[in-house]
Parts: structure tokens; C-alpha cells; sequence
């Protein structure tokens, strides 16, 4: 019984304040929109993949994928990712693209990955120009290839698809961020709510000054609003 009492003193307190928590709530909401919209500088992912073929010709001229290659170039995975945003990689790239920018600054950039289960290496590149981040990128996957051939002896890497401009920024997600202004807002309406019932000392009922002394109401005065007859 106490519990269902606790409840409903609870769920009295947040209606009590509700005014309050709603403006929280559209303050919250409307931060996240400006934060959104104002303040995320839009940055723009495009993606160069190739695939890792086989190094070996057969009479008629066709490429045969031996078993032994295949474990080859899956062991091989890693590396090549290391290798693709080594320093030789990115300051050549910077050379041939005429790109301003630190080596360091574009590795950050850069992101390289194996789809899974597979020999297709996806190579990211994220900038806040898109044209340019589909250049880098099918310019990394160029000398990268250029450069395994060199250390490797071998033309095991062959494009796959090129970069295409990218038309939408890929870190910005305006329903994700308002939600995350929302999520906030609620936390705060909480904290409000407990905080305003722990400093209110007022009475607001028998119950409060049995809980405050710890002594039982006797009895209570009824107060009337003259003229409608009806007891408050």
C-alpha cells in the first residue's frame, strides 16, 4: 500500500511541476536543433574500394585465385591497411594532389577497412570539401597500389569502384542530435523535479505535518469558498 502511495506522490510531483519540465524540454529541443543546424561543421565521407586478385596468369591469359593466394592476401589484409596511411602513402599523395595540408592532418582523415569475409578493401577519406574527399581517396587507393607493387614484387591489388562525390555531410544527423538534446532535457527535468521537492519545506497537506513532527492529525478545519458552497 505504501508503495501505490509513493507512486502517486511521485507522479504528483512531476504533474505539479509539469509547466516547467515542458519548457525544458522545448529548450532542450530547440538547442539541439540551433547545435544542428548552426554549429556541426559538415564533413563528407567518400570511398574507394579494390580487391585483392590474384598474382598469377593462366595460358589463355586469365587470372586463377589459388587457394594459397587466398590465405596469402588475407594474411596480408592488415598490412596493406597499414600501409595505405604510411607516412610514403599520405605525403605522396599530398605531393601529387598539391594538397596544403600535414600528413598527420590527413591521416586523420583517412580510414581503411576490409569488408568482412571478403578480399575488398575500402578505403574512406572524410573532408569538408566532398569533391576533394573523392580525389584523396582514389588517389590513396592509386599509390597505395603503386606502392605494394614496389615492396611487394607483385600486382595482387586491382581497382574496384572509384569515389563518387559524396552529396549528403556524414556526420551530421539531425534527428539523432535533437534526440540527444531531448534525452538531456528529460535528465534535467528529473534533477528539477527532485531537487524543487527536497528544498519545498511548504505544507501542502496533514500528511506532511505527520511526516515533519512525527505526531498524527487530530482532526482538520475544512475551509469553504462562501458563496459556492464548496469545501476546498
Amino acid at each position: 500500500m505504501e508503495e501505490e502511495i509513493d507512486l502517486k506522490n511521485v507522479i504528483h510531483m512531476f504533474l505539479e511541476r509539469k509547466i516547467a519540465i515542458l519548457i525544458i524540454l522545448l529548450v532542450c529541443i530547440a538547442l539541439g536543433y540551433v547545435y544542428t543546424t548552426y554549429f556541426v561543421n559538415p564533413m563528407y565521407t567518400a570511398t574507394s574500394t579494390a580487391i585483392l586478385t590474384s598474382n598469377t596468369e593462366t595460358e589463355e591469359g586469365q587470372t586463377a585465385v589459388t587457394q594459397s593466394e587466398v590465405t596469402l592476401n588475407n594474411s596480408l589484409l592488415s598490412t596493406y591497411r597499414g600501409i595505405a596511411t604510411s607516412d610514403s602513402v599520405v605525403s605522396t599523395v599530398i605531393s601529387n594532389l598539391g594538397l596544403n595540408i600535414s600528413a598527420e592532418a590527413l591521416k586523420s582523415q583517412i580510414t581503411v577497412a576490409s569488408a568482412t569475409n571478403t578480399q575488398i578493401i575500402q578505403i574512406s577519406v572524410e573532408n569538408d570539401d566532398p569533391s576533394l574527399a573523392a580525389k584523396i581517396a582514389n588517389e590513396i587507393r592509386k599509390v597505395f597500389t603503386d606502392r605494394v607493387a614496389e615492396l611487394y614484387d607483385m600486382q595482387n591489388i586491382k581497382p574496384l569502384d572509384d569515389a563518387k562525390v559524396p552529396t549528403e555531410p556524414s556526420n551530421i544527423n539531425h534527428v539523432k542530435d535533437i534526440l540527444l538534446f531531448l534525452a538531456g532535457g528529460i535528465v534535467l527535468s528529473v534533477i528539477y523535479v527532485v531537487l524543487a521537492n527536497l528544498l519545498d519545506n511548504t505544507v501542502k497537506s496533514s500528511s506532511d505535518i505527520e511526516k515533519a513532527i512525527g505526531i498524527n492529525v487530530i482532526a482538520e478545519i475544512p475551509i469553504y469558498e462562501f458563496g459556492r458552497g464548496r469545501k476546498k
